[in-house]
């Protein structure tokens, strides 16, 4: 195992780097020096303002645009970030869509549905992965991480297309985390529960960002309305602490095949 404590020559590649999460862990792992490949779907403008501020902290960062339901695209997205920037030493696959929302009854996802969210949330991430890991073993070094979600352990509120897509990256994490630990390559996955400044919040933004210890009651109400449970801390996740748990997992090469819940104390692991 390769003990790395300077960051300056890595470059991660962190897909939907626009997103609340995918920002906060770019800016994140600048900070510990990584050169940054931002990938975007359509939010472009906010994708050169987020390049920008990345420069700003004296990396060097290119964005690279994508539509992550195509799989020509994600080769192409490949193809370019190796073109233009070098190989990347990080992957974060943390781009994912779940299309609708609050799903009652299997009947609401017909295949299509289920197809576009399974490929943009799972063969996406796994044939980005598949594209990175060979020049990672050349190096013997590489990270490997995928967001999940708390949706992969109890089902969650979206519907079973996020749902299943979001738990087979925990079957991706535990296969490959152990076909390659010996080659200086960790894979694990970050699995957030409910958090601010996404787009996958249940109800009112607003309501659920009312979280005061005075205000605890309302908000459990809410969640326990969509979730079927309460989140003890009584409040939201915030994207830094997501992308904190990125950076723990890149800097710690003691740590694989992990699945980490980030849920505010929703359920024991």
């Amino acid at each position: 195992m390769v003990l790395v404590t300077d960051f300056k020559d890595k470059l991660a590649l962190i897909t939907g780097a626009t997103g609340g999460i995918g920002y906060a862990t770019c800016l994140a792992l600048a900070g510990l020096g990584c050169d940054i490949a931002v990938h975007y779907n359509s939010a472009a403008e906010k994708a050169q303002t987020l390049v920008a501020a990345l420069r700003e902290k004296g990396v060097k960062a290119e964005c690279f645009q994508a539509d992550l339901r195509s799989y020509d695209e994600v080769r192409r997205l490949h193809k370019e970030v190796v073109e233009k920037m070098g190989h990347p030493a990080i992957l974060f696959n943390n781009a994912g869509i779940t299309i609708k929302h609050g799903i009652k009854s299997i009947e609401e996802v017909d295949m299509d549905m289920f197809e576009q969210t399974w490929r943009a949330n799972c063969g996406s991430a796994f044939l980005l992965t598949q594209l990175c890991i060979p020049e990672m073993e050349k190096k013997a070094w590489g990270r490997v991480i995928f967001c999940a979600s708390v949706a992969g352990f109890i089902g969650g509120f979206v519907g079973p297309h996020y749902a299943s897509s979001k738990s087979a990256l925990h079957g991706l994490v535990h296969w490959l985390s152990q076909h390659y630990a010996h080659k200086g390559i960790t894979v694990n996955a970050v699995a957030p529960a409910l958090i601010a400044d996404t787009t996958l919040l249940p109800g009112n933004p607003e309501d659920l960002a009312k979280s005061t210890p005075e205000k605890h009651t309302l908000f459990s109400r809410v969640v326990a309305n969509f979730l079927g449970t309460e989140i003890p801390v009584g409040v939201l996740g915030r994207p830094e602490e997501i992308a904190e748990t990125v950076v723990w997992m890149v800097k710690t090469g003691y740590l694989t095949n992990k699945v980490v819940g980030v849920d505010g104390g929703m359920f024991p692991q």
